[in-house]
């Protein structure tokens, strides 16, 4: 199969508008793709808001301290690591 040169594009909006109008069937050889890993790919995050007992927090930031982590990074990592445990008690596969 022949594919053809993908252009130079003068900036990320001028690539969009591109491959908005184009196959990329025509610029790759989906039969040579091989699969890649990205490990420094973040997560998408998602922004939520909680209320929590003053005192609840007070007690998370002195953890947070001791372990030496931001509290909110300590509390993403207490609720991770808790559902994960709820999951694997319910026999429901981890999803991270």
């Amino acid at each position: 199969m022949s594919t053809q040169k993908i252009p130079h594009f003068a900036s990320e909006d001028e690539e969009r508008a591109f491959w908005a109008t184009h196959d990329t069937a025509d610029y790759f050889d989906y039969a040579k793709a091989q699969p890649t890993l990205m490990p420094n790919l973040r997560p998408t995050l998602k922004t939520v808001s909680l209320r929590l007992p003053e005192s609840l927090v007070e007690s998370l930031q002195v953890l947070a301290h001791k372990k030496d982590v931001p509290y909110q990074s300590l509390i993403k990592i207490l609720l991770s690591e808790g559902v994960e445990r709820e999951l694997s008690l319910h026999g429901e596969p981890a999803t991270r």
